[in-house]
């Protein structure tokens, strides 16, 4: 079946480029080795053993960063294909999106930001960029994986400008500043961040709200945070619920949740997609630099899907995330980053030989990639300890 492309999707032979120029172009596109880089580095992998919401040794069908990320780029790359977008540039993007995390997933990042606060702060988001622009060091010509304009753009910028027209800070970055490592890198290679991202990028970050609220209905089913029962009310899951015992009265549990998530996820998914093209039909988007310039995100919810989304979300944040037992996890996993940044701090000969040097943000740098098994036993060697997680 033949693919139409809109005309407002980004088109790799008009990439604004790489940093490095590079020649010897194959079959792929620009986008498409932008793609595959990321799917071979080193921070792809370790996503394997890094916190979602539960640790790695609790179970083996919890989601991890990995799995959650190949989600997320499943949706991204249907929506893409929906829209007429570029769905290589689309699902590098998406698989890129969380690569900044630290171990212990949230709990992690916040700890760490806390303990570099005299050194600048730690961001996933800007950590993200210092990976894939500086911190893999496989190729012979350059550090990080020399990707294009426009991924690296979308990445920085997925959920939305980090500047106003005058360069003040805005967003989340409003109160202290943007990161160190996204002003170093925007001002050897400007990726105006004054707009907004392209429709791909765009399609990436509302693909992680809905790969993140359908899987954790899953897996705090799974973990007995909460019963089929709480969902009744919640719009959407409610809804979703409600479908599947009518259609299948006698379905046993694991499949009423299975037919429940796959519900819900597909509601959020057509809602986008008509969504975007109603919107387009009044807006007539003739370009990638329109959508950059629109002055508001293009690829968004229904304004009732988005309440509906907003419900879904606070009944997760109180019911799962917030649990007494996903807290008490959170507190041992602060412990363990707290102790190994001290450690570190105190005497960097702890440090591995190339990670040496006494400087805060190589000490970060250094504990943001750990998985959290790495992480676990590092803890262990340095401190003799009966483990903080049984």
């Amino acid at each position: 079946m033949q693919r139409f492309t809109a005309p407002y999707s980004s088109l790799p032979e008009e990439t604004r480029g790489r940093v490095h120029p590079e020649g010897g172009a194959d079959f792929r596109s620009a986008f498409a080795r932008d793609r595959d880089r990321i799917i071979h580095s080193q921070a792809f992998r370790r996503l394997k053993h890094k916190t979602q919401v539960f640790v790695y040794h609790e179970g083996d069908h919890y989601r991890t960063r990995l799995t959650h990320t190949i989600e997320v780029a499943q949706v991204a790359r249907s929506i893409s294909r929906a829209l007429g977008l570029d769905e290589d540039l689309t699902e590098a993007l998406a698989l890129a999106h969380d690569l900044g995390h630290t171990p212990f997933g949230h709990a992690g990042e916040r700890e760490l930001d806390k303990l570099m606060k005299p050194h600048g702060g730690f961001d996933h988001n800007a950590q993200s960029l210092r990976i894939l622009t500086k911190l893999e060091r496989r190729y012979a010509q350059f550090d990080g994986l020399n990707l294009t304009w426009e991924t690296l753009e979308g990445l920085v910028k997925h959920n939305g400008p980090l500047v106003n027209a005058e360069g003040d800070p805005v967003g989340r970055y409003r109160e202290h500043g943007l990161p160190e490592a996204i002003l170093e890198y925007a001002a050897d290679h400007d990726l105006d961040l004054a707009s907004h991202a392209s429709a791909e990028a765009q399609v990436a970050a509302i693909a992680d709200d809905i790969a993140y609220n359908a899987h954790d209905i899953d897996d705090g089913l799974r973990a007995g945070l909460f019963g089929l029962i709480d969902l009744g009310d919640v719009p959407l899951a409610g809804e979703a619920l409600s479908q599947v015992l009518r259609l299948y009265p006698d379905l046993e549990h694991d499949r009423i949740v299975h037919e429940t998530v796959r519900r819900v996820m597909s509601a959020m998914v057509n809602d986008i997609i008509a969504e975007c093209n109603n919107s387009n039909a009044k807006l007539n988007l003739r370009s990638v630099a329109e959508v950059r310039q629109l002055g508001r995100p293009f690829v968004v919810f229904s304004k009732q899907m988005d309440r509906q989304n907003r419900a879904l979300q606070s009944f997760l944040n109180d019911r799962m995330y917030r649990h007494e037992r996903v807290e008490q996890i959170m507190a041992r996993a602060r412990r363990v980053m707290h102790d190994l940044f001290t450690a570190y701090m105190h005497d960097p000969r702890l440090l591995p030989a190339d990670w040496q040097g006494g400087q805060a943000r190589q000490v970060c740098d250094f504990i943001a990639g750990m998985t959290d098994r790495y992480a676990l036993d590092q803890h262990k060697r340095l401190f003799d300890l009966d483990p903080l997680f049984r």
